[in-house]
């Protein structure tokens, strides 16, 4: 290591000593968080001449007399730091530096060692870096270094807040550790009386090493890309925006990833018995979910829970950068990335029906210049159920590679596989009869089947043209093939016989397809006209997605008594159907424009040309060479418009008007439906608290749909249209650490989705099915963060969902509220963790919904986890 700059003395001084030796540096001004910082003028000087260098990995060490900031970088001599002081708060800004780390681009640790109360590396812009620590009494003093690993910061002369009770570190867990900052923390925060009353560790009690190179935790993200494709944070967000982090997942112990969205408010997931992730949100069932950005088809969609690393879910009409879509919203599944630093998990799950699965995940650098790093995941699963006749058998392989091409450029290579085996289930009819049957009660038979083979492949390369120009192009790969073979009512709306017993029933074999191809090209920029900034987004996205499906079907099969049932029918052999294919090409541009016309006062515009070609091809008749083509043309502009104002540093009020666009592939009598367009009207406030580490989102909202496509009551296997639908509603998102150790993330909304208009005039007024009134969810955990029982954990959450009509036709049918409630207790340390989940836990009665068909909720039902990280 050798020594760049000494600085050893008051770092006040120093600065006195920049300003004045350049009167430009002297005129401060204040940022949007209210602190004063170099002119910008400063900063150009600097940026003018050096390209912009990337850090990949921040790293904090204690060290005999302090403690030192590691900023990995192959480059660390070539950053330039401009160095200051506020009170105890050392300040230096990195005018020619981003960070990229493997996650959230931000890094706090609380109290890394005695005298230093927290420690922040932040991007402030597209090619500044802020590093803030702040001393307990004093301003600590400081070396610079440069080395192999990069700059360091070494910080010497701390002194703790009470020689008397002096307090070492705290271990924590990895997961513990690498809490993101949501915001940059004020410099004049003052330290706390309760932190120094607490009692001191032991004297022996090991530091550890802080990483960024490993998994993020925490319950509360600062920022998510979904809203608006750049690094916003969500403060400056003109819509609603919530994200599950994979610390929640964790915590929960979901099976499933449309239970995780269970922690958000207005999002009602449409269980089914079969796995494909659907959602209701804000009243409109959504009909595709994102995966990284890229559509997702969630006729035949299926996503294992080990490969996500967040979800986020942006509410409302997001047709102005992902195309056609619901308006009620869009989740977007994030999925794990390579590490930087080596990080190897292993986990084993097992519980109630025999349900046991083993999963590992190993990622980190393949060569010693970390320019290629990898990741792979790879989980198996084996269960029943507690439906007569359930099974299930799932493999998922997920492999990934960054490389670094160049200073400015990466490659990003993604593949996913998975293979579902399971039994087919279409669970209940949505008749009052069905709840008074038990819950394990199926109307099939014990040789129905289910099979799902997906490929997915995402290849995207990242080019940064200057310090404030970037360039990302990604294509996308989906194929997924299914095949099904079940029994089933032949009548859903009037399934059961007069005699109150009998069930006829009717015999399908389906093989669906889907097939979506998509190349998105971005570019975004920031420059000034005047004093006014701007952060431009101009994209392009080319797409074609393939779905179809030979439908087989036979009446010739024997009637089912729900009284007695005998099951063992044979499977027909004279079946009668059709075959439907829809080839849908997309083409789509858009722009956007962040303008900060004031620190506090921003405006999001945007707008996306849509042009869409469907060619739908039909044999009537699967047993004859008979074929149908039908051809359309839709296009469409998707505006939005939005405004944030931020009275105060950690607050927004914001006003939004968004559109969106959506051909209808739903079919009438096997004839496509004209497009959907849906508006919304949006306002709200969110905030930040407990110096970031709390954030709440309040907003309210209208939005009116035309041309709605509904599930025909008389064959759920084709729509019909109905005309207007209006939901209108408020909601209230709160998520992140109230103590240290103490986690929540709760949600409540109120909506009321129904018909607005009818050509009929015989559904004004219904209520949209699965769109409760309200619904609301509380989870929270606590980890004890001293003592003999440090790392031990309990948890505890309430997921309530009002009464909601099965199916928008007859919404006299009315499915029962419920309250679930789930609980958790764990004992988590740096390299391993076991815990035990209950769900269900007073083994409350309760269904969901599968969009018109009903599924009944797992009873009481354990589940445990041992599992080894390192």
């Amino acid at each position: 290591m050798k020594l760049r700059q000494i600085l050893k003395i008051s770092l006040l001084t120093s600065s006195v000593c920049v300003l004045a030796t350049n009167p430009a540096f002297g005129e401060e001004i204040q940022d949007a968080s209210g602190q004063n910082i170099p002119n910008r003028s400063a900063y150009l000087l600097v940026q003018s001449s050096v390209e912009v260098i990337e850090v990949t990995t921040v790293k904090v060490n204690p060290t005999d007399n302090g403690v030192e900031i590691i900023l990995e970088t192959t480059k660390g001599d070539q950053l330039q730091v401009l160095n200051r002081s506020l009170g105890n708060s050392y300040i230096a800004d990195i005018p020619n530096a981003q960070l990229r780390l493997p996650n959230n681009n931000s890094f706090r640790q609380e109290k890394p060692v005695v005298g230093i109360t927290e420690i922040t590396v932040t991007n402030q812009d597209t090619n500044s870096i802020r590093v803030i620590v702040i001393g307990e009494v004093s301003l600590p003093t400081v070396e610079l270094f440069d080395s192999d690993e990069g700059l360091i910061f070494g910080f010497t002369g701390i002194a703790p807040a009470s020689t008397s009770q002096q307090e070492a570190p705290t271990a924590s867990t990895p997961q513990q550790q690498e809490q993101p900052a949501a915001s940059t923390p004020q410099p004049e925060q003052p330290t706390s009386e309760t932190e120094s009353e607490q009692p001191a560790a032991a004297a022996d009690e090991p530091i550890e090493l802080v990483v960024t190179g490993s998994p993020d935790s925490g319950y509360n993200a600062p920022d998510a890309n979904t809203a608006t494709k750049t690094d916003t944070p969500l403060l400056e967000i003109p819509q609603a925006i919530q994200v599950v982090p994979r610390q929640v997942i964790e915590d929960q112990q979901v099976q499933r990833v449309a239970d995780a969205l269970r922690n958000v408010s207005g999002v009602t997931p449409q269980i089914n018995l079969v796995g494909a992730d659907t959602y209701t949100i804000r009243g409109f069932n959504t009909n595709a979910n994102l995966r990284n950005g890229f559509r997702q088809d969630n006729f035949t969609g299926f996503t294992d829970s080990a490969t996500i690393e967040r979800v986020e879910v942006l509410k409302g009409p997001a047709s102005v950068l992902y195309g056609q879509l619901e308006p009620g919203g869009i989740v977007n599944y994030i999925t794990k990335q390579p590490l930087s630093e080596p990080y190897y998990s292993a986990k084993f799950s097992f519980g109630s029906y025999s349900y046991y699965r083993p999963e590992i995940d190993i990622s980190g650098p393949l060569t010693q210049d970390n320019t290629s790093l990898y990741r792979f995941i790879a989980a198996y699963e084996n269960s029943g159920g507690f439906r007569d006749f359930a099974f299930k058998e799932l493999y998922t392989f997920a492999p990934s590679l960054r490389v670094k091409l160049a200073d400015s450029t990466n490659l990003d290579l993604q593949y996913e596989y998975l293979n579902l085996n399971q039994s087919y289930d279409r669970g209940f009819p949505p008749i009052t009869r069905s709840f008074n049957l038990p819950i394990n009660f199926n109307f099939g038979e014990p040789s129905d089947r289910y099979e799902l083979f997906a490929n997915r492949v995402n290849v995207a390369l990242d080019h940064r043209f200057s310090e404030n120009w970037q360039f990302r192009s990604g294509v996308s790969v989906q194929t997924v093939d299914t095949a099904r073979s079940n029994f089933q009512p032949a009548d859903f709306a009037n399934p059961i016989a007069a005699d109150g017993r009998t069930v006829a029933r009717r015999y399908n074999k389906v093989g669906d397809y889907s097939r979506e191809y998509s190349w998105q090209n971005d570019l975004t920029g920031k420059f000034q006209t005047g004093s006014i900034d701007h952060q431009l987004l101009l994209g392009f996205e080319l797409s074609r997605s393939v779905f179809g499906y030979p439908f087989q079907f036979s009446y010739e099969v024997p009637a089912l008594d729900i009284l007695n049932p005998v099951y063992g029918a044979a499977t027909p052999t004279n079946l009668e159907g059709f075959e439907q294919e829809n080839d849908t090409n997309k083409v789509g541009l858009y722009v956007q424009d962040q303008v900060a016309l004031l620190p506090n006062l921003k405006i999001l515009l945007g707008g996306r040309l849509d042009f869409v070609r469907l060619r739908s091809e039909e044999r009537p008749d699967i047993n004859a060479d008979q074929t149908n083509t039908t051809r359309r043309y839709d296009d469409a502009f998707s505006p939005r418009i939005g405004l944030v104002y931020q009275p105060i540093k950690n607050l927004s009020l914001y006003t939004s008007y968004t559109r969106s666009f959506k051909p209808n592939d739903s079919v009438f009598s096997r004839q496509p439906l004209e497009p959907e367009r849906g508006t919304q009207y949006e306002v709200g406030v969110k905030g930040e608290f407990l110096d970031g580490k709390l954030t709440a989102t309040l907003a309210a909202y209208e939005i009116t749909k035309t041309n709605v496509a509904v599930t025909d009551p008389n064959d759920p296997d084709f729509s019909i249209p109905v005309g207007e639908v209006k939901s209108r509603g408020i909601e209230l998102d709160v998520a992140g650490e109230i103590l240290p150790g103490w986690n929540i993330i709760a949600s409540y909304a109120h909506n009321d989705a129904y018909v607005s208009e009818d050509t009929n005039r015989s559904l004004i007024g219904n209520r949209l099915e699965n769109a409760p009134r309200d619904s609301a969810s509380l989870w929270t955990t606590y980890q004890i963060q001293s003592g003999n029982l440090k790392g031990l954990g309990f948890g505890a959450g309430l997921f309530f969902v009002g009464d909601r009509a099965a199916t928008q036709q007859e919404d006299t049918l009315i499915i029962p509220s419920y309250v679930r409630t789930d609980a958790t207790v764990f004992y988590r340390q740096p390299n391993y963790e076991v815990g035990l989940s209950f769900k269900n836990l007073f083994d409350v009665k309760y269904y969901d919904s599968q969009g018109y068909l009903l599924s009944p909720g797992a009873p009481f039902t354990v589940l445990g986890t041992v599992s080894i990280k390192f």
